[in-house]
């Protein structure tokens, strides 16, 4: 089954304590070891990109099961897991939190080459920009991205995992995507799990009821700017529906010119080349879906996304305070069953199964 929906998780103060870190890293890296042998880089990918595994893990590695904290602390485990042995795996970890985020074109450059993957980084780089801005502009939920964590493999599969924070209610949600069943991204692409939080109304220009309404805007780019204030001006008293919470300066007349100027400049042959348009934002781009509304009495979907554990412990003391001997033994046993990499299959399994008991 599919989950496409996303994770909504509480902002918890404090930090990762080093000495639970670093056993977060080493066990994270045995867990990968162990699927990659077993299963292969497809398989690790599609659990990573699965919310309800990747929440697990988290779990597992011993942090707080619903804290936001979860992901950027699990995203900065795996990927200095991977650091040093990335090329051997041919699985690569780009991004982070904040200003490592920032860096995940540069380092995708950096993996990239070292794989071999010749032109094939470009696209990855563009897939990595177009995700955070859909994520960040065409679904405006109110969460606004400051993690991004970028994963693909030498044959050019990939996932993202990302994350925004609305400083209002100070909850996170969490986003995920596999590539390899992204077939339009505009057409509920996000791959997710149940989360109890909705919000009243979202500018959801990823789903397939807002496909008239995407195309109305690359319309409206192609009408003069002279006739397109005129009928704002004309219909203005339409956008004071009693059910619309969206406000008048997100469509002023001020606002518009400078919108369309930047698009003027090079018009997008498509909603994907919209999206990427420098310096086109979030309200740049509600305002020319406020706009395509009112000229071409179209509707934009206004659904929230969403539908509706522990081995060692939690960080936090719930549901118990972390069991530092039981952790340091799976870890153990896990590094031990990779290093008898020539036992025979049943012995390695009966191993792992052996181990599974400690987690029930």
């Amino acid at each position: 089954m599919i989950y496409r929906s996303t994770v909504d998780l509480p902002l918890h103060t404090g930090k990762c304590p080093p000495w639970l870190f670093e056993k977060m890293v080493r066990l994270s890296r045995a867990i990968i070891l162990v699927i990659l042998q077993e299963f292969g880089k497809q398989e690790l990918l599609k659990r990573l990109a699965d919310p309800l595994w990747f929440q697990a893990l988290g779990c597992l590695l011993g942090f707080d099961w619903h804290s936001s904290g979860l992901t950027t602390t699990v995203g900065g485990a795996i990927k200095k897991a991977f650091c040093s042995e990335a090329k051997d795996w041919g699985v690569f970890i780009c991004g982070g939190k904040g200003a490592r985020a920032l860096s995940t074109p540069s380092e995708i450059e950096e993996y990239g080459e070292k794989a071999g993957l010749g032109e094939e980084i470009k696209n990855l780089i563009t897939l990595s920009r177009l995700v955070a801005r859909i994520d960040n502009n065409a679904l405006q939920d109110g969460f606004d991205l400051y993690f991004h964590l970028f994963i693909f493999t030498k044959e050019g599969e990939w996932v993202v995992i990302q994350q925004g924070m609305d400083e209002r209610t100070l909850y996170a949600r969490r986003y995920h995507w596999y590539g390899p069943t992204v077939k339009n991204f505009f057409e509920d692409p996000h791959q997710g799990i149940a989360s109890p939080i909705r919000k009243a109304e979202v500018l959801n220009l990823t789903a397939k009821e807002s496909q008239r309404v995407r195309e109305s805007i690359l319309n409206l780019l192609k009408e003069p700017l002279s006739k397109i204030l005129r009928e704002i001006r004309t219909v203005g008293s339409f956008l004071f529906k009693r059910e619309h919470s969206l406000s008048y300066q997100d469509i002023s007349p001020e606002l518009l010119p400078k919108v369309l100027e930047k698009t003027y400049q090079s018009y997008p042959k498509d909603f994907k080349d919209l999206l990427l348009t420098p310096g086109l934002g979030a309200k740049g781009l509600r305002a020319l879906t406020l706009t395509a509304e009112l000229i071409y009495e179209v509707k934009a979907s206004r659904k929230d996304p969403v539908h509706y554990a522990y081995a060692h412990g939690g960080k936090d003391g719930y549901p118990y305070r972390i069991n530092t001997q039981v952790y340091e033994n799976t870890i153990r046993e896990l590094e031990f069953i990779l290093r008898q990499s020539s036992l025979p299959t049943a012995e390695k399994d009966n191993k792992l199964k052996n181990l599974l008991r400690l987690f029930r």
